[in-house]
Order: structure tokens, then sequence, then C-alpha cells
């Protein structure tokens, strides 16, 4: 069988991985649903955890779906996969003839395998086209073709929205002249140069210039934050009694959306004090198990430094 961890063959380090197991606590059996599969780290050691445990991947990524099956193939019929969204998770369970779960794990944004892939265009290491897609094999829009499309304002919002870029405006700016002037940016290369330009760029930063910039326009192409809260409603529903919910996610805005939407399942009503009525949905359905978020240890922050601003909360539903 594949080790959980990974092994010197793996392609990747799941973040998180003993905390992961330790809330989703596979050891119970059951059917596991990871509704973000990436590459497997997590569902292999899920699967070691109790021969009486199943997984259930869901992947956009066809890519990264491709290599999961042929890492987990050893397990056998204990585990499927299948090329979707996460947010179709009921579509693809009732597919799949499972009606509840014994637990659900999320691993939110963006897998190595897509950050090292040049082409794939998540990273301005390598001058590569602009495109972004989660699922490359799609005729969704890339992020060149957004940046082709969008007016100055949505441009300048989504990178201050998504990115929490203060230089927003100025950047927008400078991507629609350059576009009006017949030089529409078409690759990471460009878009990181015109964004160390327009911000400048010294030496001392803790971050190139251009990265809030490119997060914000992957959350725009994907959707990344459009269904979240919808999504993580579903799988609570979709888990047995007492059955656990494990959401690691890696900026800010993902956090807060895991973050709300775990403590109105668990009844605590975002209302005005002052309305007559709630009116955000809150019921009673979850525990959180997680008072604060769970970050990495610094030994692991320093053998994965991608793992650096990982979060993860878990529910327990009731």
């Amino acid at each position: 069988m594949p080790a959980p961890g990974g092994g010197p063959d793996a392609p990747h380090r799941p973040v998180l991985l003993q905390e992961t197991l330790r809330y989703l606590a596979p050891e119970r059996g059951g059917l596991f649903v990871e509704a973000t599969l990436g590459l497997g780290g997590h569902a292999a050691a899920v699967l070691e955890a109790s021969v009486e445990t199943r997984v259930l991947g869901l992947d956009r990524d066809s890519e990264a779906l491709r290599l999961a099956e042929k890492r987990l193939a050893g397990y056998g019929s204990r585990f499927r996969a299948v090329h979707a969204n996460h947010r179709d998770i009921a579509r693809v369970m009732r597919e799949a003839g499972e009606h509840e779960a014994s637990g659900m794990l999320a691993d939110l944004g963006v897998s190595s395998l897509q950050f090292d892939t040049a082409e794939r265009g998540f990273s301005f290491r390598n001058d590569a086209p602009l495109d972004m897609r989660m699922d490359a094999e799609s005729d969704e829009e890339t992020a060149a073709e957004l940046l082709a499309r969008l007016p100055e304002e949505e441009i300048a919002r989504i990178i201050f929205e998504y990115g929490e870029e203060r230089h927003s405006r100025r950047i927008a700016r400078w991507i629609v002249e350059r576009r009006e002037r017949g030089e529409a940016i078409q690759t990471t290369g460009e878009l990181a140069g015109l964004v160390a330009r327009a911000v400048g760029h010294k030496r001392a930063d803790r971050i190139h210039p251009a990265t809030r910039t490119f997060q914000a326009l992957r959350i725009a192409v994907n959707c990344e934050l459009d269904y979240l809260g919808g999504f993580i409603e579903t799988a609570i529903d979709l888990l047995q009694t007492q059955g656990r919910f494990v959401v690691i996610s890696f900026h800010s805005l993902e956090d807060r959306i895991v973050k709300r939407s775990f403590r109105r399942l668990a009844g605590q009503c975002g209302c005005d004090p002052r309305a007559p009525v709630c009116a955000c949905g809150a019921r009673r359905a979850v525990e959180i198990l997680t008072r604060r978020p769970v970050t990495p240890t610094s030994a692991e922050m320093d053998e994965n430094p991608r793992a650096r601003s990982a979060k993860l909360r878990a529910s327990q539903k009731l």
C-alpha cells in the first residue's frame, strides 16, 4: 500500500496531516469524502487508518485526478475518484449511491502540482500563459481572457476584494491602459512585471508585489468563494450523526467564510440583535471542535513552507 504521508516518490506533502487525522477520526471506519482530492495525500492516510474506511474523492483538476487514481489504485474498491467541483458534492454522492458520510475533508486552495506546473499559469516564477483555471481542460475563461474583457472598475474590485491589495486601482488602470494600446496581458511574466512597476518592488519586501493580484485573479477565475458557504452547509447535511467535517483554508477570505458558516451552523445568530427575527439561517446542526483555527507547527513550516498560511477548522454533526 502507498505510504500515508507520501513516501519518497510522493508528488506532494499533505498539509496538517496529523491534525487532519485527529479531527477527522477515520479509524471509526465508513465513508470519507475528500471534496478536493488533489494528489491524494490525505486520502492515503485516511485509507491507512482502518480497513473499514472508504474514500470518495472529488476534484475539478483532471490531471490531479489521474495522478491520485494512480497513486491510490492499490486500495481497490475502497477508493473512488470523480471529476467534479466540490460544490456538486450532493449530486456526486447521490450518483455514487451514497446517502451519508462518516467524515468530509475540504483542503481548499491551489495544489503544489498546479503551482509547480508553469504552463498552468498560477505562479510568476516562470513566464507562461496566464491561465489559472483549476480545470485546465475545461472551456472556462482564463485569467488573460478575464483581464481582456472586464472594465477597469471591475478589475480593481476583484484585486481589492480578493487580493486585499491597496494599490488595486492603479494596477487595474495600468492593465487597461496596456490593453487599449493593443498589448493585452497574455503571460504571467507580463502581469508580474506590470504589477511590480505599478506598486514598486524593494528587495526588502517580504512577498513579491504581484502575489496579492495573482491570488485575486485565481479566486475570480475559479469562483473559489462564490459557493463556499453553500458547500459547507450541504456537506454538513450529508454527514451522519457524529460525522466529522474538516476544512483547511489558505487565506483570510476563505477562513472567514468557514468560521462564519460553522458558527451559524452551531446556532450562533449573526443578525443585528435589534432584528425581530433571525434571518441569517442559524441552526443548531454542529458542534465546533476547534475553538481557534489549528495552524502548522514550526517544524512543518520549516519542512514545507507552503503550509505556513494553512488554517484548519473542524466540526461534528449533532
